[in-house]
């Protein structure tokens, strides 16, 4: 059995504010131990249960997060940037599944550090169906036919989880507060749920579907203001559709991907002073 593990911060026990998942912050250390802490509780048993091969992706900023000199030494890890689908980079039909590790929820909602791929989308749409990060990468799991069998993260993101992928196996390490406090479990407790979980996750493999998305998607991502649409639109293929959201028709979920990528990569070029 071969699975892949995609690895984002802000979801990761203890982590509540930028200081930690900023780089250039004073707790930025702490986070990196505590999510390479975190990602080698779920390789623990996803290889004491059998997995023959174990991809970890790291997934937050620049993807260089995890501390690959404290990495389990029976996984491999996908590191850097610039990836072709980013978070779920390396991700393909030979996969028996899925794991999504320190993810939170999409922009507009509640949840720790709740924000979709940039500060500045409010809202993204497959056709009519509302997304955020673990909404778009569980559907390009899917288009491979990739169940995601597990998402660890704050109670937001277990929510929407469990709205978007039916039978998913959640992992509830920090409850919200607010957008920047959560009461968080201590992270030898959150190592041990996330055995559990992950041990729940690979017996339950089988009754966990795909997550579809429809055959040509139409995506649609509404930006916070006018100057974030204008850039986004210099995509070809693109149209501002109303107000500030933009459209593109794709001719898969990879192109909607790829599409979603460049369109929050140009807005973020937007200044606001």
């Amino acid at each position: 059995m071969k699975l892949f593990v995609s690895a984002d911060m802000e979801g990761i026990t203890g982590l509540v504010d930028e200081t930690f998942v900023d780089s250039s912050k004073h707790n930025y250390k702490r986070g990196q131990e505590i999510m390479t802490s975190e990602v080698n509780s779920v390789i623990n048993i996803l290889h004491k249960k059998g997995c023959k091969e174990i991809i970890v992706n790291d997934s937050h900023s620049k993807m260089n997060n995890i501390l690959i000199e404290r990495l389990h030494p029976e996984a491999q890890l996908i590191s850097g940037d610039v990836k072709p689908l980013s978070m779920v980079e390396g991700l393909d039909d030979s996969f028996s599944g899925a794991i999504f590790v320190g993810y939170h929820a999409r922009a507009s909602m509640k949840g720790v550090l709740s924000h979709s791929m940039t500060f500045g989308a409010r809202n993204m749409f497959i056709n009519e169906t509302i997304i955020g990060e673990l909404g778009f990468n569980a559907y390009v799991a899917g288009h491979y036919d990739v169940p995601v069998i597990m998402v660890a993260g704050d109670d937001q993101a277990s929510f929407e989880a469990k709205s978007l992928i039916p039978g998913v196996t959640t992992a509830t390490v920090k409850k919200a507060i607010s957008r920047t406090a959560a009461l968080c479990l201590p992270p030898e407790k959150s190592r041990k749920l996330l055995e559990e979980k992950t041990e729940e996750a690979l017996a339950n493999i089988h009754h966990v579907k795909p997550l579809k998305a429809p055959k040509h998607p139409v995506l649609r991502i509404e930006f916070a203001n006018y100057g974030q649409a204008e850039w986004a639109n210099l995509m070809p293929g693109t149209e501002i559709e109303s107000g500030t959201t933009v459209r593109f028709q794709a001719k898969d979920m990879i192109e909607a991907y790829q599409a979603m990528i460049v369109m929050t990569e140009l807005a973020s070029r937007t200044k606001f002073c």
